[in-house]
């Protein structure tokens, strides 16, 4: 099959959630927008699928706090010429249907039905703006063509007692999808393999004319205006809607990280600092691509009477003086100074920030341009943390961007 197919497949990346679960990293951006492993944003990963996977008809769909959003495409990702037949548009409620903001992600496509009207593809895909991993879309896209699908649902094998947290697919031996519950308490089995479920990634793909009638007969309906909790329970029954193996179809590649949550948040930028990290992030096949900012290379200094800039088993970005201090296991993002005889561990330190002398931080998330002043400790009183700071129900410490002690 050759790849005519992908110049006529439209992709909607869906960037509008208010992401109130990682406040307060929400706090002044959407959640797509909240950095990551040290030089990225969320959005990059989904974006970035989409270059590798060579699509480049993508509309942004945003809604809340879509300020640092829009501006981070605009710089990063200013690179689709639209006299190509290439774009990505970045389109805010417009209210062509109604008075009403995006409801649901089904009513986010909706409202936004003329796009698809205008550029009249075969085929939509359609993705969520808050999700790590990688992937190849274009073997989805193949295989929903292969199997003369309405619709195409990717999911991931996740061990059962899990996947409550998830809209759970039931399946027959074909992958033909033959049941849909959304966070089910007793999730059901995939065949055969009684200890896992398929849950769904939230990547879809549609022939368009069938896209467009689950939208119109949906808008006509009371419900959540959703895919996963109305439009694939009420369509699996009639239409030909199939599961996508992502695990089997990417191999080696599959990594896929669901960032809805302060701890999956904190887990996925862990899982970087691996010794053998699973999201394999210098693998130049498939880059990942974001705006670099302009920085000196980052910086190590002194080795003397215990005053040594150190750093193991951590990511440390461009423009980073570690200065006398010690790192463990952490994100150090571009521009961050830690000074002389402090001791990070475990943390995800977000751009500009400083941190003074013999300060030491562990399970922390510090967001951009902090100014930590010297002595303090974040981590190892966590009631006295949990009176001035957010902090997970496991004793992350959030500390907020441009925090004042």
């Amino acid at each position: 099959m050759d790849n005519e197919y992908l110049k006529r497949t439209l992709v909607f990346l869906l960037s509008g959630g208010q992401g109130e679960r990682l406040y307060p990293l929400t706090k002044d951006r959407s959640k797509p927008a909240v950095p990551f492993g040290g030089i990225y944003r969320i959005i990059d990963f989904s974006l970035s699928n989409c270059l590798n996977s060579d699509l480049k008809k993508i509309i942004v769909l945003t809604q809340y706090k879509s300020l640092s959003l829009d501006r981070h495409i605009k710089t990063a990702w200013n690179l689709f010429p639209r006299e190509l037949g290439s774009f990505i548009d970045v389109v805010p409620p417009q209210q062509r249907i109604d008075n009403n903001w995006y409801r649901g992600t089904a009513d986010a496509i909706f409202q936004n039905i003329y796009i698809i009207e205008m550029e009249r593809p075969d085929y939509v895909l359609i993705l969520s703006g808050d999700h790590v991993y990688k992937m190849d879309y274009r073997r989805m896209i193949r295989y929903h063509i292969e199997k003369d699908a309405d619709m195409t649902i990717a999911a991931i094998e996740t061990p059962v007692d899990e996947a409550t947290r998830f809209g759970v697919l039931e399946v027959d031996a074909e992958n033909r999808v033959t049941g849909f519950s959304e966070k089910p308490e007793k999730p059901k089995p995939i065949p055969g393999r009684e200890d896992s479920a398929f849950v769904s990634m939230g990547i879809y793909v549609f022939k368009t004319e069938k896209l467009v009638q689950y939208l119109s007969d949906n808008h006509r309906l009371e419900g959540d205006n959703d895919f996963g909790k109305d439009i694939i329970p009420r369509i699996y029954g009639s239409e030909r809607v199939v599961a996508y193996d992502y695990v089997r179809h990417e191999g080696d590649r599959a990594y896929w990280r669901d960032i809805g949550t302060l701890v999956s948040f904190f887990d996925a930028n862990m899982d970087l600092v691996a010794v053998s990290p699973q999201l394999n992030m210098y693998d130049r096949s498939w880059p990942i691509r974001s705006n670099v900012e302009q920085y000196p290379p980052a910086k190590f200094v002194f080795d003397a009477d215990d005053r040594r800039g150190m750093a193991v088993d951590s990511i440390i970005s461009h423009g980073a003086i570690i200065s006398g201090s010690r790192v463990y296991r952490s994100v150090i993002s571009p521009g961050v100074k830690v000074n002389s005889y402090a001791e990070i561990a475990d943390s995800i330190i977000m751009n500009g920030v400083k941190i003074g002398r013999h300060t030491r931080i562990r399970r922390a998330i510090v967001d951009k341009y902090v100014e930590i002043p010297a002595n303090e400790s974040i981590g190892y009183d966590l009631e006295r943390d949990a009176a001035r700071f957010s902090m997970t129900s496991d004793g992350i410490v959030v500390i907020p961007k441009r925090f004042i002690f």
